[in-house]
């Protein structure tokens, strides 16, 4: 228990920078239009009070969100080209 929390917000924090990589992603002009668009739509389906499993369903309401969104998040960002979102990755951090 003593290493899970913090091995957990390492991770919270990994998933947050490589969010804010991927909205960079979706602005820049050298991103497809179909990563653009998965990017988009999960975020917008993570948003949105609309799911595909209601949440007041007890178990499957947030397993879609915890399962969903991480993998369209995943898919979109190896449709997006790897200069465009080591860039990214460097202007969310901060590093340039």
């Amino acid at each position: 228990m003593n290493t899970l929390l913090p091995a957990l917000r390492r991770r919270i924090r990994a998933a947050k920078l490589e969010l804010r990589a991927l909205c960079l992603a979706a602005r820049h002009p050298a991103t497809p239009w179909y990563a653009r668009a998965l990017i988009v739509g999960s975020v917008v389906y993570a948003l949105t009070p609309s799911d595909l499993f209601p949440d007041v369903l007890p178990v499957f309401g947030f397993v879609d969100d915890l399962i969903f969104v991480p993998l369209a998040l995943g898919l979109a960002a190896r449709f997006v080209p790897g200069p465009v979102l080591a860039e990214c990755r460097e202007l969310a951090a901060g590093k340039s």
